[in-house]
């Protein structure tokens, strides 16, 4: 079965990370580790109830990542490893221009 991660930014070509051959994260160590990147880029909630999803949780840090970070490719694999054992889904695919995930 196919595992990627692909993150599509609006200026720049898509980035994949491919899971194929990587160990699986835990869910609960791919949260901390979500957690951790949105305190440490200090995002905000998406929405104006200051409710936080998994899935916008993930936008956000993908956004405020940027294709700077994700040029990095320990981060990048980490990012997908989290984002696709958050989501508890093989296949993410995270359009940031649309500000839209789809699994």
């Amino acid at each position: 079965m196919r595992s990627e991660v692909t993150v599509l930014f609006e200026n720049s070509p898509p980035v994949r990370m491919d899971l194929n051959e990587v160990q699986p994260l835990p869910h609960d160590l791919a949260r901390v580790w979500l957690d951790d990147q949105f305190a440490q880029m200090d995002c905000a909630p998406l929405r104006p109830t200051g409710k936080l999803l998994t899935a916008d949780k993930i936008l956000v840090v993908a956004q405020a990542a940027g294709p700077a970070r994700f040029a990095d490719p320990a981060w990048a694999q980490a990012f997908a490893r989290a984002a696709s054992a958050a989501l508890a889904k093989p296949v993410v695919h995270i359009d940031l221009a649309a500000m839209h995930l789809n699994c």
